[in-house]
């Protein structure tokens, strides 16, 4: 039986991405989510598309359901499989959900919108005016730029989050010591780069710095290098951690420091890494494919 409304499941689970802005433009609901995804509400879908909000849900569930699929055919779902498919969108589902005040929130980025759009626009077998229209207009100036600057938005500074950890941290080392944050810069601007948003919810010193204590210990290497002490680690007043400051980091002996590099760039990117970006592909306008992407970018060269 299909379900007949977006109902949670016990696969089905919200995002940690938030809703940088939303807001009723003419009567469409349109926002943008903190990764600088724009969407259309499940509401807002149905009226650029002027197909019954039902309508919609079902298209969402059908997707879902034929997702496996191997035969396309000429119907509405396989229409709108190859068209975002050949796109690179691959989601199992056709929106993302977020949490908006305690709320579920479904979120239809503006690929999944298009492809809606252009089926009802002209493959369907009665076309409807609303439709076309919309989709021209959309076609012609981009339905992300119309949603921006409909809501008046202007993408934020990406490295505005890393530069006020590296003016901060800077010089915050004990003498003899180093700190993970410190050596793993070169990671985190390339994540930066690759577009991914680095802010309070993406912290990839923490997760190396977790790995690297397993390793110390598992590997008893204070009895190699000395041992670890702990020391003042603060986040900058836009990140909510800061609410806890002064928090307590491991500082590790500057002898380890060969090791520290040897294990990061043998162990840590080539097999933690990947798993570590794949949690967060909600963050990356490409999803799954563009994490998986990037989770690779360390990988051993081959030999030709």
């Amino acid at each position: 039986m299909k379900r007949s409304s977006l109902q949670a499941t016990p696969k089905q689970f919200a995002l940690d991405l938030g809703v940088e802005v939303q807001r009723d433009v003419n009567g469409v609901e349109m926002g943008v989510l903190e990764n600088g995804i724009s969407f259309l509400t499940q509401r807002g879908l149905a009226l650029v598309t002027g197909a019954p909000r039902s309508t919609i849900q079902d298209i969402t569930q059908e997707w879902e359901d034929h997702y496996d699929d191997e035969v396309l055919t000429k119907d509405r779902i396989s229409f709108i499989k190859r068209y975002l498919f050949e796109r690179g969108y691959t989601d199992r589902k056709l929106y993302i959900e977020t949490r908006k005040d305690g709320s579920p929130h479904y979120a239809y980025p503006d690929i999944v919108c298009m492809a809606i759009l252009e089926y009802y626009a002209f493959e369907t077998r009665s076309p409807n005016q609303q439709a076309t229209d919309n989709y021209r207009r959309f076609a012609a100036y981009g339905l992300q730029r119309f949603i921006y600057d409909s809501l008046n938005y202007t993408p934020g500074d990406k490295w505005q989050y890393h530069h006020e950890r590296v003016s901060l941290l800077a010089n915050s080392s004990p003498d003899g010591y180093f700190l993970v944050f410190h050596e793993i810069t070169g990671l985190i601007v390339d994540l930066i780069n690759a577009d991914l948003t680095v802010n309070h919810k993406t912290i990839p010193d923490i997760s190396v710095g977790q790995m690297w204590g397993k390793h110390w210990k598992s590997n008893g290497l204070a009895g190699q290098f000395g041992e670890r002490i702990p020391c003042e680690h603060n986040f900058p007043p836009r990140y909510p951690q800061s609410l806890s400051n002064p928090q307590e980091a491991n500082a590790y002996p500057n002898a380890a420091l060969a090791e520290f590099r040897r294990w990061f760039k043998s162990d840590y990117l080539t097999t933690k890494f990947p798993a570590y970006i794949l949690k967060k592909a909600h963050l990356l306008q490409g999803g799954r494919e563009e994490a998986l992407q990037i989770g690779s970018m360390y990988a051993p060269k081959q030999l030709r």
